[in-house]
């Protein structure tokens, strides 16, 4: 009877087994579809303002991929120096550009937030529209937007002295460390992140399904 005794425990406690592992791949699954929502959640926000600010035919998801790099899409995000929101912009910055969009609400509201970071971006894009080679007129943008516009035309100063061409990024990355009072890293790698991410959405902006499984698996 012992013996038949320990077989049934040996069936229940694999059946039990069995239905937390079922359950684990449930929870699992719903964490998943859950973080996919919250991701996908703004892409309607991006493409309108991406859309107003930039034009119909530009890639609104280089924003949503800014987004993931400064914040995670994350509303409620500050950073150590006071910036918030997903696009991380400080106060003010976003006070400048709302003196120019007075419609705009409170920094902390993601619509008005996301508004503020991509016509922000469309101010320095065209800024470097004759200072940087079209390819890399993003990475000027996106680093100026990390570091501010100055702390790039220093960068470009010290490339013309290296008789490196200031127009492209490659030059930029090259002189960076050369650069006093710039966390060169913190922006090089936040381009770097920008590109990244982007590489990550599919033609409709989601992250691809092997990209969030690799990103899971480090």
């Amino acid at each position: 009877m012992r013996g038949l005794g320990r077989r049934g425990w040996g069936l229940g406690a694999r059946l039990m087994l069995a239905l937390l592992a079922a359950a684990c791949l449930t929870s699992t699954a719903q964490a998943q579809r859950k973080r996919a929502r919250e991701a996908d959640r703004y892409d309607d926000t991006f493409r309108k303002y991406s859309k107003r600010y930039f034009g119909p035919t530009f890639d609104w998801r280089q924003f949503k991929a800014q987004g993931l790099a400064e914040s995670n899409l994350d509303p409620n995000a500050t950073s150590w120096v006071g910036a918030r929101g997903i696009m991380q912009l400080m106060p003010s910055t976003y006070h400048e550009v709302r003196t120019k969009n007075p419609t705009m609400q409170q920094i902390d509201d993601p619509e008005w937030n996301i508004a503020a970071g991509i016509y922000y971006d469309r101010q320095l894009w065209r800024l470097w529209e004759n200072d940087s080679v079209s390819a890399d007129r993003l990475p000027f943008t996106f680093a100026s937007y990390n570091a501010g516009r100055v702390t790039i035309l220093r960068a470009q100063d010290t490339a013309r002295t290296h008789a490196l061409d200031h127009r492209t990024w490659k030059s930029i990355e090259t002189v960076a460390p050369r650069l006093k009072r710039w966390r060169h890293s913190e922006t090089l790698d936040y381009v770097r992140r920008i590109e990244l991410n982007y590489a990550k959405l599919d033609e409709r902006g989601r992250v691809r399904a092997d990209s969030a499984r690799q990103a899971k698996a480090r």
